[in-house]
C-alpha cells in the first residue's frame, strides 16, 4: 500500500500539486533527519541538510526524476550529501590547520592577536601575486585546491607549489620575529 500511496504522491508532484509536496515533507523529513544524523552526529546540520534537500526537491524539481521508490532516492540523496558535507568539513579542516600553522610560531604574550594580525596581513601583501592570492583564496576563503586554481588560470600543482613556497615564505618570517 505505501508504494501505491507514493506512486500517486510522484503523479501529483509532476503535476505541480503543492499539497502532495507537503506530504512528502511530512512523510519523511523525520526518517530522513534521523539517518542523516547517523553519518554527521550533530543534529542541527542533519536537520539543515534535509531541509535543503526538501528545497532542492522543490526548487530544482528533481521530483521530476522520482520514479517508484520515493524513499530510496531521498535516503540515498541524503546518504550523498552527508558524505559531501564530512568531505567538505575535512577539508575546511586542514585549510584551517594549515592557517593555524602561521601563529604557532608566535610565543603567548609576544604579539596581541591584533598585532599578530596585522603582521600577517603585512606579510601576505609582501609576497609575490600567484603566492598571495592562492594563499588567500585557499586559507582565507576557504576555495577548494580545483576552484582556487581555475579562478587563478593554473594548474593544481601549479597551485599547490605556490601554497607551499608562500606558507614556508611565511613561516620563516614569523619565526625570524620571534627569535
Amino acid at each position: 500500500m505505501p508504494a501505491a500511496q507514493d506512486t500517486a504522491l510522484i503523479r501529483r508532484l509532476k503535476e505541480g500539486d503543492l499539497s502532495a509536496f507537503d506530504e512528502l515533507y511530512l512523510k519523511y523529513y523525520t526518517l530522513l533527519c534521523t539517518s542523516a544524523y547517523f553519518f554527521l552526529k550533530n543534529a542541527a546540520e542533519a536537520k539543515d541538510l534535509v531541509q535543503n534537500l526538501f528545497l532542492d526537491v522543490w526548487d530544482k524539481r528533481l521530483y521530476m526524476h522520482f520514479h517508484e521508490d520515493i524513499k530510496g532516492y531521498l535516503f540515498l540523496a541524503v546518504k550523498h550529501r552527508c558524505i559531501n558535507h564530512l568531505k567538505k568539513q575535512k577539508v575546511q579542516e586542514k585549510h584551517e590547520k594549515g592557517y593555524s600553522v602561521l601563529q604557532e610560531g608566535v610565543e603567548e604574550g609576544l604579539l596581541s592577536g591584533e598585532e599578530h594580525y596585522q603582521h600577517l596581513q603585512s606579510l601576505l601583501e609582501g609576497m609575490p601575486d600567484q603566492k598571495k592570492t592562492a594563499i588567500q583564496m585557499v586559507y582565507i576563503h576557504g576555495k577548494r585546491y580545483q576552484d582556487a586554481a581555475d579562478a587563478m588560470r593554473i594548474s593544481i600543482n601549479s597551485l599547490k607549489t605556490h601554497l607551499k613556497t608562500g606558507l614556508k615564505f611565511l613561516r620563516g618570517e614569523i619565526n625570524s620575529k620571534i627569535n
